[in-house]
């Protein structure tokens, strides 16, 4: 039986090709007009939305969006509105270039120069399809050199047939991907009555590609019922490919610059800035429960972490980051020492020789092997079982007092925050910042004890930080060691407890 992703696309917007784009303010208007009455866009309507965060970008900065509860409690991501009267006109990106063009200022180099991180920038766009008699195979891609090999296992995940439609992060190499699947039934006894394709990206940041998810739904769609059709994807790799410096000292620039794109990353709020799968946090949170705790602590060791669950992926690559997101430190400073906690995403058995390299992940697979493979992970979440193999990470798995009280504040928060999102139909950042203030608490007292005269742990000192003394104890002394507080001295109160 085949099961239907229920996901909705990220952002209901369409790419223009850049060669496409008519000349006039008047003609975009118009074109921009027939988009929005398009059947793709009809889903987005007026109207408080179920729980959850819903943005869409503009060049303002973030404003508030529709956003959709899905079957398994995750909100799914934002799309713009339908409405052209509640657009402003002066916020378009084609009215931007069309007003920019005619003006004589010229944008200065370090100005159009920004981190990779916060520049649109695409590496590589690709078509991938499944073969009755040769599996998984890349079917085109741009550009022609571009380095893919396996890209083609993680843009059509493993057990994929089973559902309709799907999207993948990933990780390749030093890049990050993003693909949709779409699964098409047709009368052809060569594809078995099925047809499979998958249309991605490339990019050297995962923060923006979010903004590509409904042209690449749209895209396979195509690709499905006209297999072959390309020039879409040409004139969308032209205009946003990403060219990379060789001295390799992580900016780039996008060609052709765009001002407006780089403005709307500096507005937006930090939690948000990724694929807006914090705007999971709260379903996150009511996924996991009280296993939250659990999951933060292991986050906040820098433990490899592994997610299993069959396909559809897509909402488990929002579980990934959600889960990153509980790591997050701001004190300037605390994580030198320590492995740096980024995303995999999607993994399969194609990636075994780069995680066991890897000292700190969090990762998500549709593949039950990766359970035996003990050595690859510290971690094993298999839907809200959390396990571990690990006998010095074992006593971590039980919720101390401490741990129950968070817990408490963290679910009156969101039941607030859902009531206040009902009423105003304005979503928050709250739960990823309630993570970054309990981790900076943290730090902060035990940067202070480091400093004092007498560098002594004491039951106090402890619960200054929201900590267990008695509890919490293993989990501190794990901290100590990770995080490089070895002068620090710990009180027999402790001890002894």
């Amino acid at each position: 039986m085949v099961e239907r992703s229920d996901r909705a696309p990220l952002l209901d917007w369409e790419e223009v090709p850049s060669a496409e784009k008519p000349g006039g303010a008047a003609p975009a208007a118009a074109h921009a007009k027939d988009r929005l009455s398009s059947p793709s866009n009809t889903r987005a309507s007026s109207g408080c939305s179920a729980p959850g965060f819903g943005w869409s970008s503009g060049p303002g900065g973030p404003t508030p969006s529709r956003s959709v509860s899905s079957s398994d409690g995750c909100s799914t991501p934002p799309m713009t509105s339908s409405n052209p009267a509640g657009t402003d006109e002066g916020l378009r990106p084609d009215k931007e270039e069309h007003l920019s063009d005619s003006g004589p200022r010229e944008v200065p180099l370090e100005d159009r120069m920004v981190k990779w991180e916060e520049k649109d920038q695409i590496v590589s766009v690709f078509v991938v399809t499944f073969n009755t008699r040769s599996g998984n195979m890349l079917e085109w891609c741009l550009p022609k050199d571009m380095d893919l090999e396996g890209v083609e296992f993680k843009a059509i995940a493993s057990g994929s047939h089973r559902v309709t439609t799907d999207f993948i992060y990933f990780r390749k190499g030093s890049y990050f991907g993003l693909a949709c699947f779409a699964n098409m039934a047709v009368e052809s006894t060569v594809e078995r009555g099925a047809r499979m394709k998958s249309v991605g990206i490339l990019s050297p940041s995962y923060t923006l590609l979010y903004r590509y998810m409904s042209f690449l739904e749209h895209q396979v769609r195509l690709q499905l019922q006209s297999p072959g059709h390309y020039s879409p994807l040409e004139a969308f790799y032209e205009d946003k490919r990403a060219l990379l410096p060789p001295s390799g000292d992580g900016v780039v620039t996008a060609g052709p610059a765009n001002a407006w794109g780089a403005a709307i990353n500096h507005s937006m709020h930090p939690e948000m800035k990724i694929t807006h799968p914090a705007g999971c946090m709260s379903q996150f949170i009511r996924f996991f429960g009280e296993q939250i705790m659990v999951l933060w602590k292991l986050a906040l060791l820098r433990r490899r972490i592994l997610i299993f669950s069959p396909p559809p992926v897509g909402v488990v690559c929002y579980r990934v980051y959600c889960c990153c997101c509980l790591a997050n430190i701001s004190i300037p400073g605390v994580s030198v020492a320590v492995p740096e906690f980024r995303p995999f995403f999607y993994v399969n058995v194609a990636d075994i020789s780069a995680l066991e390299n890897e000292l700190s992940y969090v990762a998500c697979t549709t593949e039950k092997i990766f359970e035996e493979k003990k050595d690859l992970y510290d971690v094993y979440v298999d839907n809200q079982n959390v396990k571990t193999c690990r006998d010095g990470l074992k006593p971590l798995l039980r919720l101390s007092t401490a741990d129950r009280e968070k817990y408490r504040k963290l679910t009156e928060q969101r039941r607030s925050e859902s009531n206040s999102n009902r009423l105003t139909c304005f979503p928050t950042v709250n739960f990823p910042r309630f993570f970054l203030e309990q981790n900076n608490r943290i730090f902060q007292t035990l940067s202070e004890v480091a400093g004092s005269p007498d560098p002594t742990l004491t039951q106090e000192s402890v619960r200054a930080m929201g900590l267990d003394p008695h509890g919490d104890r293993l989990f501190l002394l794990h901290l100590l060691e990770i995080y490089g507080y070895d002068t620090l001295l710990v009180s027999e109160q402790l001890c002894c407890s």
